[in-house]
């Protein structure tokens, strides 16, 4: 597996109802955190076009940049690395950082099986994302967390004083780092 440089412990993730904020947003997170572009809300063309405009940004705040999109696409668009499910990541691309979602043990040990560096393990606590779902609350984040072969980071309904109540020291936000 090839060597990557440590992970960032902030990620900021995008989406549609937070893209108005975004430059913002990325001024204000801490030198080298990290930054998930999604906006799947986006036809291709417009979506490259404000990815370039956010990536400007970011680069110049030293943040590592992932596309939730194929290794191809992120090598292209000039991304650090991809996020998706595990299977999306596989396989593995050297050079690239491979950031997984899971969301129970069999996702995080699929992760880790299929080469990412890391898993964002969700929903920790309610989101806007997914109104009345199931989350995992502090005790199972913990509990599955602590089993994870991998590094993982929380996200779900997160904001810096749930970080500090977690007692986790990574974790990504999508509402929680753009207001």
């Amino acid at each position: 597996m090839t060597q990557i440089k440590t992970l960032p412990g902030l990620w900021l993730i995008s989406d549609a109802r937070n893209d108005a904020g975004l430059e913002r947003a990325l001024a204000r997170l801490p030198r080298g955190s990290g930054f998930i572009y999604r906006h799947y809300h986006l036809p291709d063309p417009e979506r490259f076009a404000r990815f370039r405009q956010l990536r400007r940004i970011a680069r110049a705040r030293g943040h590592t940049i992932l596309l939730a999109d194929s290794a191809l696409t992120a090598r292209e668009w000039g991304a650090d690395g991809i996020y998706g499910s595990p299977r999306s990541l596989y396989p593995r691309r050297a050079g690239l950082i491979h950031l997984a979602t899971a969301h129970d043990l069999a996702e995080l040990g699929l992760a880790a099986r299929l080469g990412a560096d890391a898993a964002l393990l969700s929903p920790v606590f309610p989101t806007r994302t997914h109104p009345g779902g199931a989350v995992l609350g502090p005790v199972r984040f913990r509990l599955l967390a602590r089993q994870s072969r991998l590094p993982v980071i929380a996200l779900g309904g997160m904001n810096a004083h749930r970080a500090r109540t977690l007692g986790w020291q990574s974790w990504a936000a999508i509402d929680g780092l753009s207001r």
